[in-house]
């Protein structure tokens, strides 16, 4: 932070990132309406698009202005055919480069289903699945597993022979990310919606895999540090039924990196599909925000694509600034932020195509924009 107030960096990235985050910079706009020093944003170019026209795969000063912002707010980052000489996606270095690079060890996912949205389940589901029944956090380890840069392929004559991938379960990576969880369940208010008991669960292959049978131990030796808190388990093959069957049961999940990448959008349809889906790349001095939903590329230029992720994660960004720095005022603009989405969702005025509505990107903006001017700052 400066006296300038909080240096945010943004990365449009690719495809739909750019629509996204155009309308991510409108929200904080409305908000720091007669506040203007809060903070102060500034984009650079990256990602794969970026890299077939420059041979780069982010702005040479963008890394560095990732390393000195108090946050990053990412759009999104991949484009058909964009790829780096070993096949690695480019773009990478905006994703999984900056979480090694800054330490984001904690990927945090709020599924929340809001009043007024719509989701592609039967009827049967729709009342299984009312708001109040969906209110969990899943956090997955974000830095090792399968992620970890430690593959390759042996080939011979120009032909692969073989491939490796190396799965890495750390003590350091499974004790931090896992007393993650245990705090933010501390935290938070409800606890489960079924029952308002506050509840971690582990979610691990550890009947087959030794890495996961480590990161359960782990689990159970951190946990016992918070004792107010229920401890509750699930191998992650069980756990894709019961998340859809009951959402209400769980409060605060945490997982190792890849089965939490998958289970993370399976619960994306809990809150409507990835179009309201937000994340959180955290570390202890570092955090990236994103919408998690990907470029999109055959929705690219369209002015189509539902934004009220990139809300969510402005929303979350401004709640870690708040919170990291003590600020209060940041804290209030994080909630004006939330009151402003629940009430447009509750309107069902900005559904997008994926809501089965005739609102676009921008039209979707433009109504959070507006409840926020709507209300007191």
């Amino acid at each position: 932070m400066t006296s300038a107030g909080y240096e945010i960096a943004l990365f449009p990235g690719d495809g739909t990132g750019p629509e996204v985050l155009a309308e991510g910079r409108k929200i904080l706009d409305a908000l720091a309406e007669g506040d203007a020093s809060r903070w102060h944003l500034t984009e650079y170019a990256g990602g794969g698009q970026y890299y077939q026209r420059t041979g780069r795969e982010v702005e040479p000063e963008g890394l560095d202005a990732a390393h000195r912002a108090d946050a990053i707010l990412l759009g999104a980052v991949g484009w058909p055919g964009a790829s780096l000489p070993n096949g690695d996606l480019a773009g990478g270095a905006l994703v999984l480069g900056l979480r090694q690079s800054l330490d984001l060890y904690a990927n945090v996912r709020p599924c929340k289903l809001y009043e007024g949205v719509q989701h592609r389940i039967s009827d049967g589901f729709q009342k299984v699945w009312a708001p109040k029944n969906v209110d969990m956090v899943i956090i997955r380890e974000n830095t090792e597993d399968l992620y970890a840069p430690l593959r390759g392929r042996l080939r011979r004559a120009d032909e692969t022979e073989l491939t490796v991938d190396t799965r890495v379960i750390t003590r350091k990576g499974a004790e931090r990310v896992v007393r993650y969880a245990f705090e933010l369940a501390r935290k938070r208010a409800r606890g489960a919606p079924e029952d308002g008991v506050k509840r971690v669960t582990c979610v691990d292959k550890s009947n087959v895999m030794e890495g996961c049978r480590f990161f359960r131990e782990t689990f159970d030796r951190v946990g016992k540090e918070y004792p107010e808190i229920e401890r509750d388990y699930a191998y992650v093959d069980a756990f894709t039924q019961w998340l859809i069957r009951q959402p209400e049961h769980y409060d605060v999940v945490v997982a190792t990196n890849m089965m939490g990448d998958i289970i993370t959008d399976l619960a994306s349809v809990l809150q409507g599909g990835m179009g309201f889906a937000a994340g959180g790349n955290i570390g202890d001095a570092h955090a990236m925000f994103e919408p998690v939903h990907g470029s999109a590329p055959k929705h690219a230029g369209k002015n189509v694509v539902n934004p009220f992720a990139t809300f969510s994660a402005v929303e979350m960004m401004l709640r870690w600034l708040g919170e990291r720095h003590a600020d209060a005022a940041l804290l209030r603009q994080s909630d004006r932020l939330e009151r402003a989405i629940v009430g447009v969702l509750r309107a069902g005025a900005a559904r997008t195509y994926d809501q089965g509505g005739p609102v676009s990107t921008t039209g979707a903006g433009d109504a959070v924009a507006g409840a926020i001017r709507g209300m007191a700052a």
